[in-house]
């Protein structure tokens, strides 16, 4: 299975931990001449720039408004209409030439009563605009948007088509690395080679696109979300930024606080912990998502027992708990076959089993069918051999599909473009295991995942000077709408009430509920989200429950399972 979890930040300072054995010494090593490769690769693509002025001042302050021509986006989409945009690659160096940024939207259906654009960021960081605009269509916003807006998706510099950043040669290339990768190491033995892997993969993407990393901060991605606001027509902005897309809201309204019209954030990135400056933990560890996969993972069970034979397979073999734990203690050592539509199989281990756990936490409607796989891999009571066993472990195989799981190698050039800029690394590249083993202690199924996943930042020491990274208090005018979701895996909820005092009027939603952001369909929060966005009012203190409850029927409408991958991880 490909196993690069392309969701989440990691820094880059070198702390070398003590006490390495032969093997780490001899890693170390390698590791030191890696790094003195791609530092004379940074030192041939990049320039060193002006860092005497504060980040937020780093931008030439009359840019050209880029003029959009849009048309067809191709046979099947004729719903939408498609643009490129030219802006600056460098905000601070006009000499540096311009990137692109492609761009999607859907026009309003009631032309006449038009207020104006939309813009959408769906989170990652590294998640592509258009194509999940694409996948979704407009129907997960309520009629009335759909009404008065242009809905808008973009994908930022570095991602999907506006000058994506590449690790590889070729997509053949890169599938073939990516399909011999482990979800992490499970063991210390494992480290070695993981980190290896890790170091080749940073290497890289900085060689070959260092030069589009060095610009791809968050901050620099608003100054271009700024300059599509205004190539639109728009005299300020209206937007919905999920997950990730909370920290490049607020990195927007600090940058350009009187261009703000509306802003709906949903699920919350604390910006000063997402920038972590002063904070020796990598990003996944601050954020907490392995505590809050956890306490969602214990929801998962607890309805699963609620439920029912019935409605959870897992019920029918014992507690719920009991058999993953001793499906998840089988695959340590027995990885399973997973039958592929083409007559192959994919081995399934534990870091798989995993990682699939963590990242059905972000959608309760998959967790009936994630119940099904894990009930597949669990040894069956002679009662129920017949009806229940599934040899073949086809659930299994089922659920990765629609996960994307299998055969799907998405470029993981976009996400490090945006991952690895906006912060320096606590760890270093040989600080992981002890990070690990910390998270581990802290969340014992998702700690060790969740820390290994930002590491192939640790190997790409690009910094992008323009990036801003503070202080967070907010000075907009208009009143912004946040909200959380109760039972979030991967932007905690405790997080919404601090993050809404940054802002000096936010009115809060909670979203009593599971799953990451308001991926679930709740009628309640759509109709106070389009009540907000069309006519700027909400009530501060209101709370939503979901359409679906875990485990009931199952869903119909899959649209938003296909836009699950962008979503997933902060995404």
């Amino acid at each position: 299975m490909r196993k690069v979890d392309d969701a989440l930040i990691a820094p880059r300072r070198s702390v070398a931990p003590a006490g390495l054995t032969s093997a780490g010494r001899q890693l170390a090593a390698a590791v030191a001449a890696l790094l003195m490769l791609v530092a004379a690769a940074v030192t041939a693509t990049a320039e060193p720039r002006d860092a005497d002025r504060p980040p937020g001042d780093r931008t030439v302050r009359s840019q050209a408004v880029p003029s959009l021509t849009w048309g067809s986006c191709g046979a099947g989409l004729e719903a939408f209409q498609c643009a490129t945009a030219e802006v600056p690659s460098d905000y601070d160096d006009p000499a540096a030439g311009t990137t692109t940024i492609a761009l999607t939207r859907l026009p309003a259906t009631a032309p006449s009563q038009r207020i104006g654009s939309l813009f959408l960021n769906f989170g990652g960081p590294g998640g592509p605009g258009v194509a999940t605009l694409h996948a979704l269509g407009g129907d997960f916003l309520a009629p009335s948007v759909r009404a008065r807006f242009d809905v808008v998706g973009f994908d930022p510099r570095g991602v999907g088509a506006s000058d994506p950043a590449t690790c590889f040669r070729d997509a053949k290339q890169e599938s073939a690395f990516l399909s011999t990768l482990p979800a992490f190491p499970v063991t210390p033995e494992e480290e070695p080679g993981y980190i290896a892997s890790m170091a080749a993969l940073g290497t890289s993407c900085t060689v070959l696109s260092a030069d589009r990393i060095s610009v791809a901060s968050t901050a620099n991605v608003a100054r271009d979300l700024d300059l599509l606001r205004a190539a639109v027509g728009d005299e300020k902005l209206t937007y919905i930024g999920y997950s990730y897309g909370t920290f490049l809201g607020a990195t927007y309204a600090k940058l350009f606080p009187d261009r703000v019209r509306a802003l709906t954030l949903d699920g919350t990135a604390l910006p000063e912990v997402w920038v972590g400056e002063g904070d020796d933990r990598v990003l996944t560890r601050r954020l907490g998502q392995h505590v809050a996969g956890e306490e969602v993972y214990g929801e998962f069970l607890r309805l699963c027992k609620e439920a029912g034979p019935n409605g959870c397979a897992l019920a029918a073999l014992g507690d719920p708990g009991d058999v993953v734990e001793s499906v998840l203690a089988r695959l340590r050592t027995e990885p399973a076959k997973v039958p592929g539509p083409d007559g192959t199989t994919t081995e399934f281990g534990y870091d798989d089993a995993v990682s699939v756990l963590f990242q059905t936490m972000y959608d309760p409607r998959f967790w009936a069918d994630v119940a099904a796989a894990f009930a597949s891999l669990a040894p069956q009571p002679p009662t129920t051999q017949s009806e229940s066993a599934d040899p073949g472990h086809h659930a299994v195989g089922d659920l990765l599909r629609r996960l994307r799981l299998i055969e799907d190698y998405p470029s993981v050039g976009g996400a490090y473009a945006s991952l690895c800029v906006d912060t320096e690394d606590p760890a270093g590249p040989l600080g992981y295991p002890a990070q690990a083993d910390e998270a581990e202690r802290e969340a014992r199924h998702f700690g060790r995942m969740r820390v290994w996943a930002t590491q192939p930042c640790a190997f790409i020491p690009v910094i992008d000077e323009d990036a801003y990274t503070g202080p967070w208090d907010q000075t907009t005018d208009e009143p912004v709408l946040v909200i959380g979701t109760r039972f979030d895996p991967a932007t905690p909820y405790r997080d919404t009430a601090p993050y809404a005092e940054h802002w000096p009027d936010a009115r809060v939603l909670t979203v009593e509920g599971y799953g990451h952001t308001t991926i679930v369909p709740s009628t309640c929060a759509s109709a106070a989200i389009a009540t907000y966005l069309v006519d700027l009012e909400a009530r501060d203190g209101a709370v939503c429950r979901q359409d679906v409850r875990p485990f009931g029927p199952a869903p119909q409408d899959l649209r938003s399972e296909r836009a699950v991958p962008h979503l997933l991880g902060m995404r």
